[in-house]
């Protein structure tokens, strides 16, 4: 086994550890096909974008035009990272440019992936855009392939890349040594958040609006209760690595679930807060005050985590050297 240190210029080191042998070379080869599999997969859904945006500009529909040609960058951008999570110059990017898209993309999607499995028993029609009318199986299956497709393969390839290209991320054990305790602070608004999402999921109402209720359905506590999960697993994740004593869990575990809940949270919140402060564009189940600020916390809390996690890795790779 052997490390490739590469000097990015900024005083940031990348190290790459290349292990020999067939299991290496297994970890690779599966990287790869997750990648290729996400960046597929999200084609489906780009295609069936790409054939809304060109029914829509027949129809004369500027505001669907607008909204959908966001979700096409936002594919663009999910394929472009699903390639370069699969090819060899995806590991010769910087760390600044690839890990946002990661951070962000992993948050959007991944964080989805019990909502998926939970939502696939709700028995729903889905509307096709801007006219009510049923959307076609073929369309539903597409979208459907494309975000569970992506989901899937992130959840395996991006791991991996990580592992591979930040090693001291993952190695190891999570907890401080001896009764040396780290900056746990993030817990306390993920924890708030995981709270008042559960008790929206369960059925509870305070803070609700009630002028707004009539769309609020199982789906919709299905998709406030996986935001609970991604908060709690946040919150858990900055308790594993600033706890102070022995080693227990693997280190691995809090920082990808950190990562991904961090991602969830931040992105989510900022799509959201973004639709809450656009006047008339989007009417919230929460009273508007309330949405603001619940989104404005989870925005903080994503990157407060993230932090945490960045700091954890420099204090391990610093050790290492």
């Amino acid at each position: 086994m052997h490390a490739d240190v590469t000097n990015r210029g900024d005083n940031s080191r990348d190290v790459t550890i290349q292990s020999p042998g067939s299991r290496g070379r297994r970890r690779t080869m599966l990287r790869r096909v997750a990648a290729f599999g996400a960046a597929g997969s999200m084609s489906l859904y780009l295609a069936v974008k790409i054939l809304w945006i060109t029914l829509e500009v027949r129809q004369g529909t500027a505001d669907w035009v607008m909204l959908n040609l966001v979700t096409v960058v936002m594919a663009l951008t999910g394929i472009t990272l699903g390639l370069a999570l699969g090819q060899s110059w995806g590991m010769r990017l910087p760390a600044w440019l690839v890990l946002p898209l990661a951070w962000i993309g992993s948050g959007f999607l991944v964080s989805l992936l019990p909502y998926m499995l939970v939502s696939a028993f709700l028995k729903q029609d889905a509307p096709a855009p801007g006219d009510g009318a049923a959307m076609p199986a073929w369309e539903a299956v597409f979208i459907t392939v494309g975000f569970a497709g992506m989901a899937v393969g992130l959840v395996v390839a991006l791991p991996i890349y990580l592992a591979e290209r930040w090693p001291h991320a993952f190695a190891g054990r999570a907890g401080r040594p001896g009764r040396e305790a780290g900056g746990a602070w993030p817990l306390l608004p993920a924890a708030a958040l995981a709270v008042l999402w559960a008790f929206w999921a369960a059925g509870g109402t305070a803070g609700l609006n009630p002028a707004a209720l009539a769309g609020w359905d199982a789906n919709g506590r299905v998709l406030i209760g996986d935001g609970a999960l991604c908060a709690a697993l946040a919150g858990w994740s900055v308790w594993a690595l600033s706890r102070p004593g022995g080693p227990r869990t693997p280190l691995w575990l809090p920082m990808a679930a950190g990562f991904v809940a961090s991602g969830s949270l931040f992105a989510w919140g900022a799509w959201k807060l973004l639709w809450v402060l656009l006047p008339g564009a989007y009417r919230p189940f929460e009273y508007r005050g309330v949405a603001v600020a619940e989104h404005a916390v989870a925005i903080v809390t994503g990157l407060a985590v993230l932090l945490t996690l960045l700091r954890e890795h420099r204090r391990r790779a610093s050790v290492g050297r």
